[in-house]
């Protein structure tokens, strides 16, 4: 999170409106005071959650050997593509399993 504007609750509550749509927009919150200290943080539902979710991952004890791991193994090309799993899974493009626009492309239509 990058942007943060103190406010007095008693300031707040008058724009709690304003507040609410502003949190709305990529790494906004409000840090808001009582007395000049803080008391609470307001910020969108997307950024609570998105801070919750990366609590959950980081609080399992082998998450972050995982990750470094996968890290270095993406780096010297130890990977597979999408179409690399696809074929060691059998998977096969059917008409059932093609989305509809892209079987208009297939068949040369838009």
């Amino acid at each position: 999170m990058n942007k943060s504007n103190t406010l007095p609750i008693s300031e707040a509550r008058k724009k709690i409106f304003d507040i609410a749509e502003d949190v709305q927009r990529p790494n906004q919150h409000y840090t808001l005071t009582d007395k000049g200290r803080p008391k609470a943080v307001v910020l969108s539902v997307d950024e609570y959650s998105s801070l919750v979710e990366t609590l959950e991952i980081l609080s399992d004890p082998g998450a972050l050997t995982r990750i470094k791991k996968a890290e270095m193994e993406y780096a010297k090309g130890e990977y597979k593509n999408w179409q690399q799993v696809k074929r060691e899974l059998g998977y096969r493009l059917t008409s059932a399993n093609i989305p509809a626009n892209q079987k208009r492309k297939r068949q040369g239509k838009k």
